[in-house]
């Protein structure tokens, strides 16, 4: 868990990290927010702040200001909001998930700057994502708006954790990149790296269950952000996430398949581009967010 302090101009002036407890019991985690706050608002500036913002793993209830992260088990339909509300001093608090977070980031500060509609997708652990629409975030009446990652690309394919079968994220997501490379023959190095960035290190030396691996997961993407700008229109996708730390392992095959599937006029202009803003994705966001940008 990551917090900071941020002024209008985004700049990050002071930065609080602490471990997920993510297997412990729901106040066990809020004790770790909690931790994260305490050694904010003990800082000389946090007297200039205005307002609150939470970037949260999904899904989120805007509307309710809950939580209920697929990994944090004890947190369903937990009151975050209106916890965070009570430890800050009753200060105004925006919720928004990890996707949308990283899109408000980027179209602030990052690589969707200056785009009036756009799509941002963080493929890690899972696969988010967030819209830019007419110039502004467009997070959905939950704030789940743009979850690219639970677009079903293959009808006949594995199940999905969520329900669904198919899904962009049990295809392009790092876990399911591995799963796909040792399923195929692949086997880590002598460093014992069996994540997707182990797949990259050995895609790039051109093991072929690793690329293939790789490739697949690049189509699926493809197919995702294609539907997307079939039916919004956006004019850029932005990919941040671990697992664009791939470089062109990823974004190679991602921009070949784009071609085969934006195949409509108002579709073939569309860039794919990483992301700018890295690792404060979700800060700056959450930031973005609480500034109501």
């Amino acid at each position: 868990m990551a917090g900071a302090l941020v002024d209008g101009a985004g700049r990050i002036l002071v930065r609080a990290l602490r471990a997920t407890p993510a297997r412990e019991d729901a106040e066990t985690v809020m004790g770790a927010v909690a931790s994260v706050l305490a050694e904010l608002t003990a800082s000389p500036l946090w007297g200039r702040v205005d307002a609150v913002g939470i970037g949260s793993a999904g899904p989120v209830d805007t509307a309710t200001g809950t939580v209920s992260p697929v990994n944090v088990p004890a947190w369903r339909g937990f009151p975050l909001a209106e916890r965070v509300r009570a430890l800050v001093g009753g200060l105004p608090v925006a919720l928004v998930g990890d996707g949308v977070a990283m899109t408000a980031a980027e179209h602030w500060r990052g690589a969707a700057r200056g785009y009036d509609d756009a799509l941002c997708l963080v493929v890690s652990t899972g696969v988010g994502g967030g819209l830019v629409l007419g110039g502004r975030p467009h997070p959905g009446p939950t704030g789940n708006a743009g979850h690219i990652g639970h677009i079903s690309v293959d009808l006949d394919g594995d199940p999905c954790p969520c329900g669904g079968r198919g899904c962009v994220e049990r295809i392009a997501s790092g876990p399911n990149i591995a799963r796909r490379a040792l399923a195929a023959g692949w086997r880590p190095g002598p460093d014992g790296d069996a994540t997707a960035a182990g797949v990259a290190v050995a895609a790039r030396a051109g093991d072929p269950a690793a690329r293939a691996a790789y490739e697949r997961a690049g189509r699926a993407l493809a197919a995702g952000i294609a539907a997307t700008a079939t039916l919004l229109e956006v004019r850029i996708a932005v990919v941040g996430g671990g697992v664009a730390g791939a470089g062109d392992v990823l974004f190679g095959p991602l921009r070949q398949a784009l071609r085969q599937y934006a195949t409509l006029s108002f579709t073939q202009r569309l860039e794919v581009v990483p992301a700018k803003t890295g690792t404060d994705a979700g800060l700056l966001g959450a930031a973005a967010a609480a500034r109501g940008l």
